[in-house]
């Protein structure tokens, strides 16, 4: 059977792809952009199986609206995928507390009020499937993203609680993680030159070289192929909570996973002096 899809930032990229997935395969989709204008091509080709919708998702009142607007046109909700959001790049003492604070009203807050306006239906419905679209950069820390690292961990850590939640409830969450993915050109968008960036400060430009390099490094995913992966994962009836997307950093985040847990174990004797005294238990 089909499925009906709720989609924010289906303009382009991973969410357009998506998108027009979903869609050719006979299934429905609410797709949401903050410029409608942007989706002509998809109602052009898919007419009524595509609904458009105009959303910011900072907008709480909006994303209601939205969320609504969807399930009446529908009937149901079995998908619901947060895909919107940016990157903010700059080192901490670079950033501002606006764009600090715009880039958690985005990734963060923008998610959680599109899980709040659909979670009445899903739970109504008795299942559904909620798909947060993280980063790679949602496990591991490097310099110079630090706003967009601080969004994605929070996003992680809200959803896996999340999850814990609305299992007795028949829904489902998966968390994907991607890593570079190229555009529709063949490249793979350089975060450090794509992204939102924070005024500079040039004792940073050295730094800034060098991540620019590593970036570059990493191989670009096809967004074609990781949009047939996304049906897979929403047509298992036992998806996964975390998927990483992509090929690079696997190794980087089992090394970096690997030493947080010795830097725990080497700082067992401080654990123990910082807990104090221990009170016997009663018998």
């Amino acid at each position: 059977m089909s499925k009906v899809w709720f989609v924010t930032g289906s303009s382009r990229g991973l969410g357009r792809e998506f998108v027009e997935a979903a869609l050719s395969r006979g299934d429905k989709v609410a797709a949401t952009a903050r410029s409608v204008g942007s989706l002509d091509e998809l109602l052009a080709e898919y007419g009524d199986a595509v609904l458009p919708l105009r959303v910011d998702v900072t907008d709480r009142d909006a994303v209601q609206v939205a969320v609504k607007r969807a399930h009446e046109y529908f009937g149901r909700l079995d998908v619901v995928v947060n895909n919107a959001g940016y990157a903010q790049i700059g080192a901490v003492e670079e950033l501002s507390e606006r764009e600090l604070r715009d880039q958690f009203e985005t990734n963060l807050f923008g998610a959680v009020w599109v899980v709040q306006a659909a979670l009445p239906y899903l739970r109504e419905q008795g299942a559904g499937h909620i798909v947060q679209l993280s980063s790679a950069a949602g496990l591991i820390a490097m310099p110079l993203g630090g706003a967009y690292q601080a969004s994605k961990w929070a996003l992680e850590a809200m959803n896996e609680t999340l999850a814990k939640e609305v299992a007795g409830f028949g829904i489902k969450v998966t968390i994907i993680e991607p890593g570079g993915f190229a555009t529709r050109s063949g490249k793979n968008p350089d975060p450090l030159a794509n992204g939102f960036m924070a005024e500079l400060n040039p004792a940073y430009d050295g730094l800034r070289q060098r991540m620019a390099e590593i970036a570059g490094s990493q191989p670009a995913g096809d967004p074609a192929s990781a949009a047939r992966t996304l049906l897979r994962i929403v047509d298992s009836d036992n998806p996964p909570l975390r998927v990483l997307f992509g090929q690079g950093f696997h190794p980087m985040i089992k090394q970096a996973y690997a030493e947080r847990l010795q830097v725990w174990e080497d700082g067992q004797d401080l654990a123990v002096a910082a807990h104090g005294k221990l009170v016997p238990s009663p018998e």
